[in-house]
């Protein structure tokens, strides 16, 4: 099993004809992906990587049948393009886009939930089932199928700890890379919640970062739902001064709980199997579910 994305997804890429549509949308192809067209404003009825291409979100679906969006549109465009496929309705919206205004990622949020869609990002590398669907930009070669679950922040840990993963001889039901902007659609806890609730998944690595209550939430919802699946965390950002944004716009330390010790604490207290270092997360899995 898994979640949000798996072959029989439909999928199609907004920004479809652009650079970075183009070569993603390629690699996501050749990977296997059910890729059923994208959407450029102004060319439709064209062609493109031997999929077709249409003006707006709700031909696509109207045509295709499509349930799943990608979306790799400019930063001052995104947020309506994310608008755009909760009104056609594509039920999960990844969005790959780096630099939307936060203003804006405040009405398309609100706009995402009330159309019960589920919006992974924005700012995020996507979300990969092994074998069945990439949706996004991580190598997928790095995955295989198996029984743990990744749900990260971070881009390049979501990677190194798939690796970690599968040189332990294990692999991957679904990583989801949530996105570190301040307003993401899918938080930490919902995610952690899809996967810990996923029957295939017995195992979740929970990789977070200084800034924001995402951590803490997903911890005391752990706590509180009284599973008993596994559950490995990291937090990236220890040495980051306070009050200095690193690398994601949503990694600030603002208060003491932002902090990545604070954050440990709360997890640990939780129940939640805590390592200090990226390079023992495969180890702690496999320790874990031995």
């Amino acid at each position: 099993m898994s979640v949000l994305v798996n072959k029989d997804s439909k999928i199609i890429v907004q920004g479809f004809t652009g650079s970075e549509g183009t070569f993603h949308a390629e690699q996501m192809i050749d990977y296997g992906t059910n890729v059923v067209g994208g959407v450029t404003p102004g060319k439709g009825g064209q062609k493109h990587l031997g999929k077709p291409v249409f003006n707006t979100v709700q031909d696509a679906v109207s045509e295709t049948g499509a349930d799943t969006s990608i979306i790799f549109v400019p930063p001052a465009f995104a947020a309506d393009a994310i608008m755009e496929a909760a009104h056609a309705g594509i039920k999960v919206i990844i969005t790959i886009t780096e630099g939307i205004p936060v203003a804006d990622m405040i009405k398309a949020h609100s706009y995402v939930k009330d159309r019960g869609s589920r919006l992974i990002g924005p700012n995020c590398p996507g979300v990969i089932t092994p074998g069945e669907a990439k949706v996004g930009i991580m190598p997928g070669f790095v995955f295989e199928k198996g029984g743990v679950g990744i749900v990260s922040k971070s881009g390049t840990l979501t990677y190194e700890a798939a690796d970690q993963v599968v040189r332990q001889g294990l692999g991957i039901t679904t990583a989801i890379g949530i996105g570190g902007d301040p307003i993401i659609g899918t938080t930490t806890r919902e995610a952690l919640e899809l996967l810990v609730t996923d029957p295939e998944t017995e195992c979740v690595v929970m990789i977070g970062e200084i800034g924001g209550q995402l951590e803490a939430e997903a911890a005391r919802w752990y706590k509180e739902s009284g599973s008993k699946k596994p559950v490995v965390g990291f937090i990236a950002g220890e040495t980051a001064p306070a009050g200095r944004t690193m690398g994601h716009a949503g990694a600030i330390v603002g208060g003491s709980d932002d902090t990545a010790q604070a954050k440990k604490r709360i997890m640990r207290e939780c129940g939640i199997h805590v390592v200090d270092s990226p390079a023992k997360i495969g180890e702690k899995v496999s320790e874990v579910l031995a």
